[in-house]
């Protein structure tokens, strides 16, 4: 009995820890600066001037896209796609993290 009530505490504790949203790894405050910086021209207000608002940074187009997430926005701002330019040697890895947790927050809040 001692056996099973401990298996099924073991168990309700690994869902409970599961489904908690990992913290993203930049830093927001920080990503601002930078994203006025580097990002804004194009991307004023979570727009994009040179694809439309169907590449925009709004929830609702990192959702379509597939980009709602901090690891698909490290890698588009890092590797870069279409009309966006790379910014891989031209940003350290925290500041894309930053960048990314910025957007994220942003979409989150409605930008």
């Amino acid at each position: 009995m001692k056996r099973l009530l401990s298996l099924i505490l073991l168990l309700f504790a690994f869902f409970c820890f599961s489904f908690v949203s990992p913290a993203l790894a930049g830093d927001a405050a920080a990503g601002k600066g930078i994203f006025t910086a580097n990002c804004a021209s194009c991307h004023m207000g979570g727009g994009n001037v040179v694809a439309g608002a169907s590449k925009g940074l709004t929830k609702d187009a990192l959702e379509n896209n597939k980009m709602l997430s901090e690891e698909a926005i490290i890698a588009q701002v890092t590797k870069g796609k279409a009309a966006m330019p790379a910014f891989l040697g031209r940003l350290t890895d925290t500041q894309i993290e930053d960048v990314a947790a910025y957007v994220l927050s942003q979409a989150e809040a409605g930008w």
